[in-house]
């Protein structure tokens, strides 16, 4: 598919040796746009191709009004795709298909992939069985396994038979935590292209690697099979609430408290359908495990994303969880090139309406403790 490139905004990023191609959002502005809206303009920059995306789209957004209600509409194409087990197989099972249909006609089964970079996590199909003794991992694993002999084997041989898929096997963890902890990252590479990480996912937690500063957000199963054949994503340019917040979180507050506070506001701001990003100074006493929570309870407050901006925590983060020093070299040099790394600096972004919390003031001490006290009064 041919990439016009008329902004002229493709060039080269050298990074520990190494040179990639980048595509630079300095070409056509948009500086005051949230950071959420900048990575879909980075992903339109480099997927224009004169049918999906047109120039058109890409100077819209770029001189995007984040307060008027104009409905523009957009082709985005996530970076990869996550599939849970459940929801997953019948992807699979459909690629099968496309490729027995295939051999029937005479071609070659091995033309159906997905074009897409695929990950499926088998968390779905544990049970307990035993609990309380040293050998109830071991006893639940083997009869997940027995039970379930058939899947497995199913999407073993889908992982060797299809380029562009992987499977995480049983007993590794849940779905979302997966994907924070080892999949993702943060910015993508592929045939010499560096740009953003993103994602669809058929996880409805798949938010939670917006506390990374990947945007993604869960899909059903239709919408995420297309994602993986390379169908762009039509949707419209969301608005973007931001969410400041500065202090510290007083002593004794959990990010559990904290989270319910931010989804208490929030659902009375009502931001259904719209993306939320979180900014300020308060980001920086804030633990990425803090963000990742905030960020997963999204579909809680009905957002389609809770993001966080990517900062030194981000690559603190991704050297704890033992991601390659040269991807987190390239993750800090990518995001300042493109003047997306957040730090107490940072200009503020323009929003479609915006909300503010102070971490340590005593109305939020006071809002934590109340709504901490209405948890414990409510259990049976």
């Amino acid at each position: 598919m041919p990439h016009p490139n008329s902004f002229g905004s493709r060039s080269t990023l050298s990074v520990g040796g190494r040179s990639y191609a980048i595509y630079r959002l300095g070409a056509v502005g948009g500086a005051n746009l949230p950071f959420s809206l900048r990575i879909l303009l980075e992903n339109l920059l480099r997927n224009e191709d004169g049918a999906f995306v047109k120039r058109q789209d890409i100077e819209a957004l770029a001189a995007w009004d984040v307060t008027s209600k104009q409905e523009r509409e957009i082709a985005f194409r996530p970076s990869r795709v996550l599939l849970q087990d459940f929801t997953g197989v019948p992807a699979v099972v459909d690629l099968a298909a496309m490729r027995d249909a295939i051999a029937v006609l005479g071609g070659s089964p091995s033309q159906i992939n997905p074009l897409q970079p695929v990950d499926l996590v088998i968390d779905h199909s544990v049970q307990v069985d035993e609990y309380g003794s040293d050998a109830a991992f071991l006893i639940n694993a083997g009869l997940e396994y027995e039970r379930n002999r058939e899947r497995y084997a199913f999407l073993r041989w889908g992982q060797t038979a299809f380029d562009n898929f992987k499977v995480v096997p049983p007993e590794t963890g849940i779905c979302h935590q997966v994907n924070l902890e080892y999949l993702a990252r943060v910015v993508f590479e592929q045939d010499g292209v560096a740009y953003p990480d993103s994602l669809v996912g058929t996880d409805s937690h798949t938010t939670m690697v917006n506390g990374l500063g990947v945007l993604g957000w869960g899909v059903g199963g239709i919408e995420a099979e297309a994602a993986m054949l390379g169908q762009p994503l039509s949707m419209l340019i969301p608005e973007v609430v931001g969410f400041k917040l500065h202090g510290k979180l007083p002593p004794g507050a959990t990010a559990t408290d904290l989270v319910l506070t931010v989804t208490q506001m929030l659902r009375q701001k009502k931001v259904v359908g719209k993306f939320v990003e979180f900014y300020g100074v308060g980001l920086s006493t804030l633990s990425l495990a803090d963000r990742a929570t905030i960020a997963n309870m999204a579909p809680e407050y009905g957002a389609t994303c809770g993001i966080f901006p990517v900062d030194d925590e981000t690559l603190r983060y991704l050297r704890f969880s033992g991601r390659d020093e040269a991807q987190v070299k390239l993750v800090e040099a990518y995001f300042k090139e493109q003047g997306l790394f957040h730090t107490k600096d940072s200009p503020e972004a323009a929003y479609s309406d915006v909300l503010a919390l102070d971490l340590g003031t005593s109305s939020t001490r006071t809002a934590l403790c109340a709504l901490r006290s209405k948890r414990i009064s409510s259990r049976p």
